[in-house]
């Protein structure tokens, strides 16, 4: 009997959220490339040093949680490792944005997206497919 490859065995649940983990991945890298170009125009309030070391910041985290939603998407399950911890990490910003930045929209939006993330990550299915591993 053939084995199934990873991407038919991967269930549809851990590819959504790899989609969304992906995206969230990919935003961090256009927000690096508009702190890159605004350091290069002069434009903003902080020094060249400081945009530069943002946008490098960005690029290397939004890079590997680009790479960690990659991952999901194509049935790695170490992929899940990053989304979940990513995740975690964005569940205060979206409190921030809610509370102390007067940003609601933007909260209640990253709060869906996070809250929906993680449900995805931790549905039946993908537990069943994170186990299998070690079954």
């Amino acid at each position: 009997m053939p084995k199934e490859t990873a991407r038919s065995a991967t269930p549809k649940p851990i590819r959504w959220a790899g989609s969304l983990v992906a995206l969230q991945g990919g935003a961090a890298a256009v927000v690096a490339i508009v702190l890159v170009i605004r350091g290069l125009t002069g434009s903003g309030d902080q020094s060249q040093a400081s945009g530069y070391g943002t946008a490098l910041w960005f690029l290397s985290l939004g890079g590997a949680v680009l790479a960690g939603g990659i991952a999901l998407i194509l049935g790695h399950r170490w992929g899940r490792t990053i989304a979940v911890v990513a995740q975690v990490l964005l569940l205060p910003v979206a409190w921030a944005l809610l509370t102390d930045s007067h940003q609601p929209v933007f909260g209640v939006l990253l709060g869906v997206m996070v809250v929906a993330t993680l449900a995805l990550l931790f549905s039946p299915p993908a537990s069943r497919w994170m186990a299998e591993e070690y079954g």
